[in-house]
């Protein structure tokens, strides 16, 4: 399989908020956020792997920003890691500000989508090869992220989990 960049996968979906999408403080409906996130990340998943995906786990979100009413709203997603049939996808959200045009991070998640064929069955994708310094230290914190999800759910043994123990034991 021809490796691929996180470039290749970038995803950049731009919509306004509407009435219909807020709450009752005027402000995006977090749910509305994460189908956004979640439609733009499947999307960045399929390129890189050019097969039906699925959503396997939304492992972080940060609501960190409110997103008012009458926003322009920016949902940047690229694959930060592949492993063998499922990618994590990070996810950036940005808001416009409507009169001088300045764009401020107000959110981030990170989604895992699942490679799978015509029947359903995961599949393999390719490789992943990062380039920027962003890119790069997203890929490295992409592995002791599924390393610690892999202990929590008790499919892996804490001491087998060598990135976590790089964090918390000295040399």
């Amino acid at each position: 399989m021809e490796p691929k960049t996180p470039s290749d996968s970038r995803t950049i979906m731009t919509d306004l908020v509407l009435p219909s999408e807020t709450n009752p403080l005027n402000n995006l409906f977090g749910g509305e956020l994460l189908a956004r996130m979640d439609r733009a990340a499947s999307i960045a998943a399929r390129r890189h792997s050019r097969r039906i995906v699925v959503t396997a786990s939304v492992n972080h979100v940060a609501f960190n920003r409110s997103v008012p009413l009458g926003s322009v709203v920016t949902v940047e997603a690229a694959i930060s890691r592949n492993f063998r049939t499922s990618m994590e996808v990070f996810i950036d959200v940005w808001i416009e500000d409507r009169f001088s045009g300045q764009r401020t991070k107000a959110n981030e998640a990170i989604y895992t989508f699942v490679a799978v064929d015509d029947t359903g069955k995961p599949t393999e994708v390719p490789p992943l090869i990062p380039e920027t310094k962003q890119e790069k230290e997203r890929y490295a914190a992409a592995l002791r992220r599924k390393q610690l999800s892999l202990v929590l759910a008790g499919k892996m043994k804490p001491e087998e989990a060598t990135e976590l123990k790089a964090l918390f034991v000295s040399s």
